[in-house]
């Protein structure tokens, strides 16, 4: 099992790192680190969880990850796929890397003010996501001076953007220690490779090796969620990728993604899509 507490390695010429993941198997974790993350999703097919939220992954997902926040990109194939490339692209550093006292210079506060909102996460849209993309492509062919100028504009634009909207719940908080994180992991890997089948509280407790009660307080304080809404949310995230991706029938993306009883599934569906199955897919088509 891999260490849950995770210390980027963020040293470089420019005190920042710049990295592109491209690759067809994608293990990801979920994790924490003191590190700051602004994470360019272009393609990875699947869910990320940061906090307490759950949302699809999409082209474009512009995300910053404040310090100590924990979360996880999903990556899941379809029934319509087969080993879809992952594209990624990362700026992490460490929020001394300009000094100790850099940010208490009047001319960077709205950067402290940006950090302290990265507590939850954010998430950028609009003209501040396509610029910030375009400055992010600028980074690949770039060192020194020049990449550190590029940063510098991209936090700027960040900073002074209306364009975003918190995460995570406010005021989240976890428990953050590496073996509190490891037993998460255990469980969501677990929910993931199980999704089309039969999912229940006490083998989840069993794996972690806490009692159905410790370990119902236990989930619920990691994503203010009980485990049975947990699973259901992702099943449906699940079901909207194959109404969106292939052509299965409602019946065949119900069974897919884990759901026995198809009234079940449509009554869960519209519970967290306010449509059915079936209008979800005609929105998409016109």
């Amino acid at each position: 099992m891999k260490l849950i507490y995770q210390k980027l390695a963020v040293g470089s010429d420019e005190g920042f790192t710049f990295k592109t993941i491209r690759t067809r198997k994608f293990d990801n974790y979920w994790h924490f680190h003191p590190e700051y993350e602004l994470i360019l999703t272009m393609r990875c097919p699947g869910y990320r969880l940061v906090g307490d939220n759950i949302s699809p992954l999409k082209t474009g997902d512009l995300v910053f990850v404040g310090a100590n926040l924990p979360h996880l990109w999903q990556y899941e194939s379809t029934a319509s796929e087969h080993n879809p490339s992952v594209e990624i692209h990362l700026i992490q550093f460490e929020k001394s890397f300009l000094g100790e006292y850099w940010l208490q210079m009047p001319s960077f506060l709205p950067l402290k003010q940006l950090f302290q909102r990265a507590s939850v996460g954010l998430y950028f849209t609009g003209k501040t996501r396509e610029q910030a993309v375009e400055l992010m492509m600028q980074m690949k062919g770039t060192t020194g001076l020049h990449r550190m100028v590029i940063f510098l504009s991209i936090f700027d634009l960040l900073a002074s953007s209306r364009e975003y909207h918190s995460i995570a719940s406010p005021g989240y908080s976890s428990e953050l220690n590496p073996f509190s994180q490891e037993r998460m992991n255990k469980v969501i890997q677990y929910i993931n490779e199980h999704m089309d089948q039969s999912i229940c509280l006490e083998d989840a407790a069993r794996l972690v090796h806490l009692s159905t009660g410790a370990f119902s307080r236990f989930f619920h304080q990691h994503t203010a969620r009980t485990f049975p809404a947990f699973v259901n949310e992702l099943r449906i995230g699940r079901a909207c990728r194959l109404l969106a991706e292939s052509e299965m029938n409602i019946t065949e993306i119900a069974l897919t993604s884990g759901f026995t009883n198809l009234s079940n599934f449509n009554r869960q569906f519209f519970r967290l899509k306010k449509t059915t199955p079936r209008g979800f897919r005609n929105q998409l088509t016109h």
